[in-house]
């Protein structure tokens, strides 16, 4: 086995669930460890209740490009659900081996390929973080706050099935709407009683109508949870929505929407109320991906595909803020948050491969 992989199945071996802070926070000293043996040194984020976030930082030449890569030790499995790794031929098995420990591994290996090679790494910082699987709500903050310090990001997401890297990903955010009714007896007082389920109903298909597949917009009430029982008037509603879309125009007009329909009472005598936030704002291709992608074809002399995808990461924090930032650059693998997880062994070999080039030649 090649020793990355070995370092990999070290890792996978450790829970890291989320909220498994002892766990998180030992693959976070391992990684540490590697890390500082190439010259890091690392700045760490501490926390009570999940893992510590940490901040691996080089020295600085003022005529290079700061580069900051972006990866999370947490997975989405609780202790005794699936854990251990596993290997055959061509593929390696086990919770993270490309949701992203398998990352992670593709980060530090391609550091040490060019630590070898110069005997020092300049300009480039790893920011590793405990909560992206749940949100990012804490990390987010850190994340957002550093972002602007550099030129570009590199994040250790999954690669695509044709190993291609992310431009661009959808923002989301979640939100829940309450309304009020007034309660009453369903039977001997029917008219005194102003419905918070019927006024929800109206609000969910107004949200419905919000979807627009064409622009990859999507509006999903998930959850809706109201009344006392069935022979009373349901004075309470709760309406539990996610926002996906592709474009900060699209963010806007649901943003609107949702305010406005939140302030329409439908039924007379109801009021509501909205509350929630946008988790990651949308990553959305742009030109300076683009040249940066033409670049990196030049350097590593290979084509480089890429894709949009639904799903969010960290990389949306960072390009947020200006940050020319491309994603999907781990592995490729598949059955990721579920048992099935594995990764490609090839996938590593070429992905190492080029992050190793593309990292040397910011370095000159």
């Amino acid at each position: 086995m090649m020793k990355y992989l070995e370092d990999l199945e070290k890792i996978i071996n450790i829970n890291s669930y989320t909220k498994n802070k002892k766990g998180v926070d030992a693959v976070g000293q391992i990684m540490s460890t590697w890390l500082k043996e190439l010259g890091f040194n690392e700045t760490t984020y501490k926390r009570d209740e999940i893992g510590d976030h940490q901040l691996f930082t080089t020295q600085r030449k003022d005529n290079l490009k700061n580069i900051l890569l972006l990866g999370h030790n947490d997975t989405v499995f609780p202790a005794g659900t699936f854990e251990g790794f596993t290997e055959d031929k061509d593929w390696v098995y086990g919770p993270g081996v490309c949701d992203m420990k398998g990352g992670n591994i593709v980060a530090l290996q391609s550091l040490r390929n060019i630590y070898n090679e110069n005997k020092s790494i300049s300009n480039i910082d790893f920011l590793l973080v405990s909560d992206e699987e749940s949100g990012s709500d804490d990390s987010k903050h850190v994340t957002l706050d550093i972002a602007k310090n550099y030129d570009y990001c590199f994040v250790f997401e999954a690669a695509g099935p044709n190993l291609e890297v992310v431009t661009g990903r959808k923002g989301v955010g979640t939100f829940t709407i309450s309304v009020q009714g007034v309660p009453s007896h369903a039977g001997t007082s029917y008219l005194k009683g102003i419905d918070a389920n019927l006024e929800a109903s109206y609000k969910l298909q107004e949200l419905s109508k919000l979807t627009n597949l064409d622009l990859g917009t999507t509006v999903n009430v998930g959850k809706i949870e109201g009344g006392i029982g069935a022979n009373t008037i349901s004075p309470k509603c709760e309406m539990l929505l996610e926002i996906r879309y592709t474009t900060n125009q699209e963010r806007d007009r649901l943003l609107s929407s949702l305010a406005e329909i939140t302030n329409t009472s439908y039924i007379k005598g109801t009021t509501s109320t909205l509350s929630g936030l946008i988790q990651r704002d949308v990553m959305e291709a742009n030109e300076n991906q683009a040249t940066l992608i033409k670049q990196i074809e030049v350097i590593t002399q290979t084509s480089i595909l890429t894709e949009k995808r639904g799903g969010v990461s960290d990389a949306n924090h960072v390009s947020s803020c200006g940050v020319t930032t491309i994603d999907g650059f781990g592995p490729f693998g598949d059955g990721d948050h579920t048992k099935k997880e594995r990764a490609s062994k090839k996938s590593f070999e070429h992905r190492i491969k080029m992050m190793t080039g593309i990292l040397n030649f910011f370095q000159k």
